[in-house]
């Protein structure tokens, strides 16, 4: 028998809502900023990724997910900075499943969302080469706040519950798969 996802339901009647759920322009540019700043923490940890970015300098990257559009520059020290609205973009790259639960389930299982991506090959090389190296070491930020024991017992606790998630989304079958 198959099982079905406890959100399947919780997904649809969004889908059929239909509500404007678009959020106030200040919260959009605040949340972009916010982006920036964790972005350009975890490519300062790595000097690699900042010496190919730089190489890259003045590019402009455009990420679209349904409604949503985020468009960053690579600055000369091969950080990211938000890119003017006007600015034309060097390279697109455009999230494919629309529903957020299949994305957050493809990235459960460790898998990279479905992109399109149209532009700069070079630049999306670059930008690969970032997605497939680098890692956000949580443990070590958080460590610097409150310890490194707590830190290592909230980042395994997080872990072991991301697995268990991540168990519990594998066994559910995709929408519109039979069994």
């Amino acid at each position: 028998m198959a099982t079905q996802s406890p959100f399947s339901f919780l997904e649809g009647f969004l889908q059929n809502l239909n509500l404007p759920l678009t959020p106030p322009v200040w919260m959009v540019q605040e949340a972009h900023r916010r982006v920036v700043l964790l972005l350009n923490h975890v490519l300062m940890q790595e000097p690699a990724a900042t010496e190919r970015l730089a190489r890259q300098k003045g590019q402009v990257v455009l990420v679209c997910w349904r409604n949503f559009t985020f468009k960053v520059a690579v600055t000369p020290a091969g950080l990211l900075d938000l890119a003017d609205g006007a600015a034309v973009a060097h390279l697109t790259l455009t999230l494919t499943q629309d529903s957020p639960f299949e994305v957050a389930q493809s990235l459960m299982q460790g898998d990279k969302p479905a992109i399109r991506i149209e532009g700069d090959v070079q630049l999306a090389a670059e930008i690969n080469w970032l997605v497939d190296h680098l890692r956000w070491d949580l443990e070590e930020d958080l460590a610097r706040m409150v310890g490194d024991a707590p830190a290592h017992t909230l980042v395994q606790t997080a872990r072991a519950m991301a697995q268990a998630l991540a168990q519990f989304v594998g066994k559910t079958p995709k929408p519109g798969a039979t069994a």
